[in-house]
């Protein structure tokens, strides 16, 4: 099996030197672009432990447009992973009206990237009677309510919402691209995968669709908030969140009394707090 060496010269995290991780097959699928299965070798930052594909990042455009188009479709005609694998809306929506109401979140000025079909900002319409734009290069809902942004038309944002796209990147650029539509005193809500370290494991969960390309640990989270010029961080569990408060917030001086306020009143650990990055999942 041959192993694709990476297209840069380091981590696009932390710039770091790369090594061959593992490398897993994956089998073909009805409209895939490739006839046959694609052995992807992931690479593993030496420093901050950040996993991407070499594999992925190799493909031309065309190859990588056409793997995401075929592969999400048919994932769509799969109810059952549609069901079992989307980002947890309600939960989301609830996590953002608390902070809301507490004063911690500006949905006046927030904006859903890379957000699909919309369905966290229907979620919050129907249930919230909250609007919220959206944005997606690629997608629209077919059915009416969701009010989408134009490329042209997008701004700088108090609050800005990224589901289920960390892990889909092939460089740094399309990371930075999130960061910089929140303002100096803003917030990134974000909802991927971080833990502690990545498996060395091709049957990984986490890996199974194809399109996972990039995988961030702990570590290299750290890393990027604090490039990013955040200072500190709440995660809920239930929605499976993270926001990242940017240095310039109104709120840093209070928000650990805030937060421990808001778990008092409902007398759960909702929200946890950190100066820095919440380092919350450190089973891997």
């Amino acid at each position: 099996m041959r192993i694709e060496a990476v297209d840069q010269k380091g981590c696009i995290i932390c710039d770091a030197p790369l090594s061959y991780f593992f490398s897993k097959t994956y089998p073909p699928y009805p409209g895939s672009p490739f006839e046959h299965a694609l052995d992807a070798a992931f690479w593993k930052c030496s420093d901050c432990g950040f996993v991407i594909s070499a594999t992925h990042q190799n493909m031309s455009h065309a190859q990588w447009t056409a793997l995401n188009e075929s592969w999400h479709l048919h994932f769509e005609g799969d109810l059952a992973a549609r069901t079992n694998n989307q980002p947890p809306y309600a939960d989301q929506a609830l996590a953002i009206k608390l902070l809301e109401k507490n004063g911690l979140l500006d949905l006046s000025s927030a904006l859903d990237y890379a957000a699909g079909y919309g369905t966290l900002s229907k979620v919050l319409k129907k249930y919230f009677n909250t609007d919220l734009h959206v944005f997606d290069k690629y997608v629209r809902a077919e059915t009416g309510g969701v009010s989408y942004v134009s490329p042209e038309a997008l701004g700088v944002y108090k609050l800005v919402i990224n589901s289920a796209m960390f892990e889909h990147v092939l460089d740094r650029a399309a990371l930075d691209e999130v960061n910089n539509l929140v303002a100096d005193d803003g917030v990134l809500a974000l909802h991927t995968l971080v833990c502690e370290r990545i498996p060395q494991d091709p049957n990984w969960f986490y890996i199974s669709p194809m399109v996972h390309t990039a995988l961030h640990t702990n570590k290299s989270m750290a890393m990027l908030m604090e490039q990013w010029g955040y200072a500190a961080s709440l995660y809920s569990p239930q929605a499976k969140t993270w926001f990242l408060f940017k240095a310039g917030s109104p709120h840093l001086s209070t928000l650990a009394e805030q937060v421990a306020r808001i778990n008092e009143e409902l007398q759960t650990p909702y929200f946890h707090y950190k100066a820095g990055f919440v380092d919350y999942w450190k089973g891997f």
